[in-house]
């Protein structure tokens, strides 16, 4: 019995040792055929605003670029920071959020185009139960299936004036000695607090687009209240949003957000959170995420998010709006949320020079 098991055995180690030979052969087959893959692409370094950073990060994404032979590495920063950003010539391209931050990039660093593969109307994030007092107070109003704060205009008066929320009538639902206002992001540094101040500096600007020096004295006393009563202010977008999913009513009643980021959130949760929800302002303000390349490798970034369809796709399923409503229409449908697939009520910013000179007026008050 022993003669036949001996040899038995041996044979059994023979093929043990052939196979993991086989085997450790094709692993190392794989791994180097990965690593030649990764050798074929190109790296491309951007300065990213925050709100798009889960965006460059999924899997998805990253796979995609890599199909078009770029292998993306991102960093995040205030959009209204980057071109101020002290090691910009190490990143091949920046893509902040609002054409307002791209415009300054674009000159400091002398890009020669500009690239908006998608884009975001701001909104108001705020809840169901403060929807009756609002629409009771002449503020809000529900129209094919989505709220609009229909009187923008009378709510920033509310909050210039100092106006308390349990001052407003018929309020039974927020019982609060606390002044009303719609948070928001630093306006020295975030593109969401810069675009709450266009909008709001065309309404107290007469519906119109504040377009001299004599314009930004005229409405600089009545916007300088909407930043100067909310104390610390986050520098990106992240923060005020993060304020709100995490502490609640108690924080955050209303605050400006992109509509891209309450839509990719409600979308990751196992179902949407019906207490949440989005009031649009009458007018409202779109903000594009433009991309600004500083080099070749930028460049083809900014072509890939701007062309290929699936780039298209994945953005869409993070709440952005881009060329083709399909795929933005076809997100709202798979993960069942509803928000206007149009919106015509929206106004231009102003011109780079005097959104700046607004908000160093607001700076140097917050000094």
């Amino acid at each position: 019995m022993r003669k036949i098991i001996g040899p038995l055995l041996a044979g059994i180690l023979g093929i043990a040792v052939l196979l993991g030979l086989f085997f450790s052969a094709h692993d190392k087959q794989k791994t180097d055929g990965a690593a030649a893959q990764a050798g074929k692409l190109s790296l491309a370094r951007g300065l990213i605003g925050s709100e798009k950073e889960p965006f460059y990060r999924d899997p998805r994404v990253i796979q995609a670029f890599a199909r078009l032979g770029l292998q993306v590495e991102v960093q995040k920063a205030g959009s209204r920071e980057m071109a101020v950003h002290p090691d910009l010539k190490s990143f091949d391209f920046g893509h902040p959020a609002g054409s307002p931050a791209a415009l300054r990039l674009k000159q400091v660093m002398k890009a020669q185009k500009l690239y908006t593969p998608f884009f975001t109307p701001m909104a108001v994030a705020s809840w169901q139960k403060l929807i009756p007092m609002l629409e009771s107070n002449g503020l809000v109003q529900r129209r094919d299936g989505a709220y609009y704060i229909s009187d923008m205009k009378r709510l920033l008066e509310f909050i210039s004036e100092g106006k308390r929320w349990r001052e407003l009538k018929n309020n039974t639902a927020y019982d609060s000695g606390r002044s009303i206002l719609i948070s928001c992001t630093d306006v020295r540094k975030s593109n969401s607090g810069a675009m709450y101040l266009a909008l709001a500096s065309y309404l107290l600007n007469d519906n119109n687009v504040v377009q001299s020096d004599a314009e930004v004295q005229k409405v600089l006393p009545l916007v300088s209240p909407l930043f100067l009563k909310q104390g610390f202010q986050e520098s990106s977008s992240a923060g005020p949003f993060d304020d709100y999913t995490s502490m609640g009513i108690g924080k955050a009643p209303l605050v400006m957000v992109y509509e891209s980021q309450f839509l990719e959130f409600q979308s990751k949760l196992p179902q949407a959170n019906p207490d949440m929800l989005l009031l649009y302002p009458q007018p409202t303000a779109f903000t594009k995420h433009v991309l600004v390349p500083f080099t070749e490798a930028g460049n083809r970034v900014g072509e890939a998010l701007e062309h290929d369809p699936e780039l298209q796709k994945l953005a869409a399923e993070y709440g952005y709006r881009g060329s083709a409503i399909a795929h933005f229409s076809e997100f709202l449908k798979q993960k069942k949320l509803s928000a206007p697939t149009t919106l015509v009520d929206v106004i231009d910013p102003p011109s780079f020079g005097m959104l700046e000179r607004m908000i160093e007026g607001i700076a140097q008050q917050l000094k």
